[in-house]
């Protein structure tokens, strides 16, 4: 087990990544090698001041950075040697399995995309994000990668979620819905018409790995026993951020009301352990990040502003990815259920 990770990705690196890479050797026996891929004068000094000693860590050294503002994919082509790339390049050549970063998002897939390409049976990668529910995780598939999909590519992205859902997460007969704008099948728009009838066709046939649920709305993501969601990369995303900047906003209205009378306060203390837990339950730092599944070596992408125990979450998640065979199980299931629907179409 080799996992290079983007120490210069996020924007409270390298601080919190070299934390998070110590934290993660003292957790995880099973990983031999953690490359710290960045500026190596930079990483040495960190390491110092965290005391990462652990000597499966191993600095590689990359002196440019993309920064999170840039453009990830043109930017890429310039900095040739930046954290992101040296580090994609490393699985690519396969003195890694797993790459994992919290930087730039763009150049994360691009990267990925570009250097891995993508496995046999896949046309475009997906970002796989997790929303906690009332059942467990939600997977949001896809949540930016392909902003322009097709139908076909969330035929892909069904069976790609499932595999991951059932293998990582442990989900045996994994459920899977379509976001649309209503529940009743003929709600949508012609792309969505167009997905639920392939998906419709894929699970009378018997060749769905899946339980396909049909259209689901919003509320369904928390309120429904949901295991993927589908959707192009284009609404994922906003739906992602829009949970994030929602559950902030929720976060600070209570904390202000609750200062507003003693009562209050008397009340937020009482129940702290509650909110404990619904942050723990609803944070990105436990999720980790989220697999870029898809491409022909594991690629896990972090939140930018992730924080030490998120960067060590990322790494179980990309050690889970790996250990797991996530990418072998994908391409099983596509030559399963690929080759019928092409003759059929």
């Amino acid at each position: 087990m080799k996992i290079a990770l983007d120490a210069m990705g996020g924007d409270h690196a390298p601080k919190v990544t070299v934390v998070g890479a110590r934290n993660a050797l003292k957790l995880y026996s099973d990983i031999d090698k953690l490359f710290l891929v960045g500026d190596a004068p930079l990483l040495e000094q960190e390491m110092k001041e965290c005391k990462l000693t652990d000597p499966r860590a191993v600095i590689i050294h990359a002196p440019e950075v993309v920064g999170m503002d840039e453009s990830g994919a043109k930017t890429l082509r310039k900095k040739k040697k930046s954290s992101i790339s040296v580090a994609t390049d490393m699985v690519k050549s396969g003195d890694a399995d797993a790459v994992v970063s919290a930087g730039n998002t763009g150049a994360a897939v691009a990267a990925a995309t570009v250097k891995l390409r993508t496995l046999k049976g896949v046309d475009r990668a997906g970002i796989a994000s997790a929303i906690p529910n009332e059942y467990g995780i939600c997977q949001i598939l896809d949540a930016g990668a392909n902003p322009e999909a097709k139908p076909h590519h969330l035929i892909t992205y069904a069976v790609m979620g499932a595999v991951y859902a059932k293998y990582v997460l442990g989900v045996d007969q994994p459920r899977v819905g379509l976001m649309s704008n209503g529940e009743e099948d003929e709600k949508g728009t012609t792309f969505t018409k167009e997905t639920f009838a392939l998906l419709k066709h894929l699970q009378s046939t018997g060749r769905a790995p899946f339980e396909f649920v049909g259209n689901v709305e919003g509320h369904d993501l928390f309120e429904s026993k949901l295991d993927v969601v589908l959707c192009d990369g284009f609404t994922g995303n906003i739906i992602l951020k829009s949970c994030e900047a929602t559950a902030k906003a929720m976060s600070k209205w209570l904390k202000l009301e609750f200062k507003r009378s003693p009562f209050r306060i008397m009340g937020a203390a009482i129940a702290r352990g509650a909110f404990k837990a619904v942050k723990k339950k609803s944070s990105y730092e436990y999720v980790g990040g989220s697999p870029l599944l898809g491409v022909n070596g594991v690629c896990i992408i972090g939140h930018g502003s992730s924080s030490a125990l998120a960067i060590q979450n990322a790494i179980r998640v990309a050690r889970e990815t790996v250990s797991l065979k996530v990418n072998p199980h994908i391409e099983d299931m596509l030559v399963k259920i690929n080759r019928p629907l092409h003759d059929e179409a």
